[in-house]
């Protein structure tokens, strides 16, 4: 579960550096936001069935279920916060930041276990 949160967060450098190549500073800056409004719900997520799965019983589908949920409404709410707080946002760069982390697990090949 953590590789995949560590690899994300390796998508998410790369896509700052992408961005900030084609689209300037604002970009590179939109880019890491985007990338980390999808790292960090997924991190905590990873933490909370790595907790539930150590309990005795382990865990269940409803600790999954609420945690995806939760997991999705924290992305669509730290997009929403970049949009409103930082001002200098460029949409292109929370974009490729965004679709980079959300799709780090294409590239988990290239981890070797």
């Amino acid at each position: 579960m953590f590789k995949m949160v560590f690899l994300q967060l390796g998508a998410t450098i790369a896509a700052t550096a992408i961005a900030a190549v084609f689209f300037g500073l604002r970009g590179g800056i939109s880019a890491a936001l985007g990338g980390l409004s999808c790292v960090l719900p997924n991190a905590v997520f990873a933490l909370r069935l790595h907790l539930a799965a150590k309990r005795q019983g382990g865990a269940n589908v409803i600790v999954f279920f609420i945690g995806e949920f939760l997991k999705i409404a924290s992305i669509v709410g730290l997009l929403v916060l970049v949009g409103q707080f930082y001002e200098g946002v460029h949409w292109g760069g929370i974009f490729i930041g965004l679709i980079l982390a959300l799709k780090a697990n294409l590239f988990a090949f290239l981890v070797k276990t």
